[in-house]
């Protein structure tokens, strides 16, 4: 995150619903966080079954209702995907007295002036069909179907001389042409169900799963089952909602829900390490803690481009609270050749500002292959599966990058050098496990005799 950013609680995202059950309308917990969230863009889905449309066709019926005169805008990729489903959900839910349906230009209009138009856009330039428009809401159901020019093109026709907000609204499962700059814009930025805001506004995802939507249990109880059947990725994206997966995908067993945890504060006696890749073109510093038993956590970011040498340690050194004892920091060999112009090695600089670094092995292949075990599932004191890395939530470019990266394709063995800006981040925590980082022993024995002594006194 940068200045520009700001992350709030998921409270301040939301306002008070229109209370739609007067109509006889049921909601979800988390369609209800939907209709009421007040953010400039909402994305709402992920997985399969959420009831994704059902609530995007109440929230627009709400916003019809609440705001005499507004203009809406409901978008599927193609004309067939719209009349099969958006239109004839629409003409099913919405009670018949109150609009008026004209089939030749797909709008609904109701008694009080506001209108519904359903469009789609066979093509990428489809969008400038509606270039004079304004609209107060636009919607696009299957977001991932759309280019991001799309998007922002119809961004752009979200005007109007009334006071009524304007929102974008979209949802989504994970998959199909859009999904890497779907999840760049609303996955990456910031934790789920946390409001993001920017100069250019603000942004909100809303995670969803079948196993929230109650209503569709007990309709049809074996829905879930069958997204259990489906092949491995596709079963991670429609029933889980898991973003972080694509074909080539490198370190597919990674996902944010087994990886990535809220910040807590970590025990004084874990022992802490730093790791770090360092170039002009990025420095990426991670600060990670192992627990008695030698479970990692990584608990802050250090992710900033062009900083020379002495800045870097600075840098890093103003980020390691007074008092915090870092046992090792973890660096690729590189650093430590003579600079040909000023005869001293980057290892010599960070000394010398007060960063001492510790050279580990970078063997690529056999770093990447150890890393892949540190993420693996084993079993705790209490017998339950859990990864021996993972990664505190405010750390987001290890958690954006590490997923992003593929398999090189002249060494499925090793991780592709390209994009390179994905490598940064992965590289420092792969310096940290070749490193051999090892548990405090001692706090680990103290700990099992005080657990010994108080079993015996009870």
């Amino acid at each position: 995150m940068n200045g520009e950013k700001t992350l709030s609680s998921d409270r301040a995202a939301f306002e008070l619903p229109f209370p739609l059950p007067e109509y006889g309308f049921k909601l979800t917990r988390k369609q209800s966080f939907f209709i009421a969230a007040g953010a400039d863009e909402v994305l709402f889905g992920g997985a399969a079954g959420g009831g994704k449309s059902y609530a995007q066709l109440l929230d627009a019926f709400r916003a019809a209702l609440v705001y005499p005169r507004s203009k809406q805008l409901i978008m599927r990729r193609t004309y067939p995907e719209l009349e099969k489903s958006l239109i004839r959900m629409a003409l099913e839910l919405y009670p018949p007295e109150l609009y008026r349906y004209n089939k030749v230009e797909r709008v609904i209009r109701f008694f009080n002036g506001s209108l519904i138009d359903f469009g789609y856009c066979d093509t990428d330039t489809d969008v400038y069909r509606y270039q004079s428009a304004e609209y107060d809401v636009i919607r696009f159901d299957e977001l991932t179907h759309f280019t991001e020019e799309q998007y922002l093109y119809l961004m752009s026709r979200l005007r109007g001389t009334n006071v009524y907000p304007k929102q974008m609204k979209s949802s989504t499962n994970p998959g199909g042409r859009g999904h890497k700059w779907v999840k760049a814009r609303f996955i990456d930025p910031m934790p789920p169900s946390r409001l993001l805001k920017a100069h250019s506004g603000s942004r909100l995802y809303i995670p969803t799963t079948v196993h929230e939507n109650l209503f569709l249990l007990a309709r049809d109880p074996k829905y879930a089952r069958r997204l259990e059947n489906l092949p491995k990725n596709e079963r991670r994206a429609l029933l889980k909602g898991d973003w972080d997966i694509f074909e080539g995908q490198y370190f597919s067993e990674f996902s944010r829900e087994n990886h990535v945890v809220c910040p807590f504060m970590l025990p004084e006696s874990w022992r802490r390490y730093r790791a770090l890749d360092y170039g002009l073109d990025m420095l990426a510093c991670y600060w990670i803690a192992l627990d008695e038993r030698g479970r990692a956590y990584v608990y802050r970011e250090l992710y900033q481009p062009n900083v020379i040498a002495s800045t870097a340690a600075q840098l890093i050194k103003g980020m390691t609270p007074r008092g915090e004892d870092i046992a090792a920091t973890f660096a690729p060999p590189d650093l430590f050749s003579r600079g040909q112009d000023t005869g001293k090695s980057v290892a010599e600089i960070f000394a010398s500002s007060g960063v001492s670094l510790y050279k580990t092995d970078n063997r690529r292949v056999a770093g990447w292959m150890n890393l892949r075990e540190w993420l693996a599932f084993s079993p705790d004191v209490n017998g339950d599966m859990r990864p021996g890395l993972v990664i505190f939530e405010n750390c987001p470019n290890l958690i954006r990058t590490l997923p992003a990266l593929s398999h090189d394709k002249h060494d499925p063995n090793d991780v592709a050098s390209q994009p390179h800006e994905l490598t940064h981040a992965p590289d420092a925590l792969r310096y940290f496990t070749s490193g051999r980082p090892c548990p405090n022993r001692a706090a680990s024995i103290e700990t099992t005799l005080k657990s010994t002594l108080k079993g015996k006194l009870l």
